[in-house]
């Protein structure tokens, strides 16, 4: 999926949409997310030595996560984070990395999803989490 066919999904836009592509394979979601260098998480986090945040790096697991929900979002429907576990930082994401986002969807009992995910970049693994969302809205 390229970042036209995630707004179609995500509700995301301008500097919260944190996919640059998807594809989803066999129930597991691989996306990717290049840090650019000039987002606006990077100016305060930290002068002279910047990384993402922990928070962003969660984010980007929740939007791979949802988009293994396109055929269960209805228009003005949005998935919002309903809890996170087991989350461990692993690696420092930097500035020029290419991220590497990889979920699945482990149960769900409609609204509500429960879903692992990983992040590397260069095969490191940087983040790991188990985490739920609910659908809301509509």
């Amino acid at each position: 999926m390229t970042r036209e066919e995630l707004m179609k999904i995500l509700p995301h836009r301008d500097n919260m949409l944190l996919l640059d592509d998807a594809k989803n394979v066999d129930g597991v979601s691989t996306a990717h997310y290049k840090v650019k260098g000039d987002e606006f998480f990077l100016k305060g986090h930290f002068p002279d030595n910047p990384i993402v945040p922990g928070v962003i790096l969660l984010e980007i697991l929740a939007q791979s996560a949802c988009t293994l929900l396109e055929d269960k979002l209805s228009e003005g429907e949005t998935p919002v984070y309903t809890g996170l576990n087991n989350v461990k930082f692993r690696s420092p994401v930097r500035p020029h990395d290419l991220i590497t986002a990889s979920c699945q969807i482990t149960r769900s009992k409609h609204p509500f999803y429960f879903a692992k995910g990983s992040i590397t970049v260069d095969d490191r693994l940087c983040v790991s989490a188990e985490f739920s969302f609910a659908i809301t809205g509509a």
